[in-house]
């Protein structure tokens, strides 16, 4: 399945199929002025990678293999853990450190919501290096016609 984001114009699409036959570290499927839809394919054995997004709630939702979610605080203090399988959705406020590891032995399918919009729209990130890299260069910024936070601290990731 093919997934072109259209960007803030009415779309429709099976997200499940489409999570499922995602291959790559993270697809973004659709970007509106508020919102934003990411399709990802985590590893055996790899994480999304333990971060932050200080003004960006997310919403998850795993759709194949099986993960542990944690969540805290502070990159040391992850007083939150979970696993998940298929089904299952994770809530991230803005603000709180995560990371989803998986713990399966096939790939871990999740899609993601950010709200506001995280990414730049229609990014493909064949892996989580190219997604650091797109980050670092300013290759991977929201548009300009998306509503952002007055005032938010920049992404951290740790090291």
């Amino acid at each position: 399945m093919t997934i072109e984001d259209i960007g803030p114009r009415p779309h429709a699409f099976d997200i499940e199929t489409a999570t499922r036959e995602n291959t790559t570290y993270r697809t973004v499927a659709w970007t509106g002025r508020y919102l934003q839809v990411t399709l990802m394919s985590i590893p055996v054995g790899e994480s999304i990678g333990l971060e932050v997004h200080h003004g960006t709630d997310q919403f998850l939702r795993v759709d194949a293999g099986r993960g542990r979610a944690v969540m805290g605080p502070a990159e040391d203090q992850l007083d939150f853990e979970q696993e998940v399988a298929d089904g299952w959705s994770i809530q991230v406020p803005a603000g709180t450190w995560h990371d989803v590891v998986n713990i399966g032995d096939e790939p871990l399918r999740l899609y993601a919501i950010y709200a506001p919009v995280h990414h730049a729209p229609g990014i493909v990130q064949e892996t989580s290096d190219k997604a650091e890299e797109d980050e670092e260069s300013g290759k991977d910024e929201p548009p300009s016609w998306t509503v952002q936070p007055e005032e938010s601290a920049p992404d951290e990731h740790a090291d």
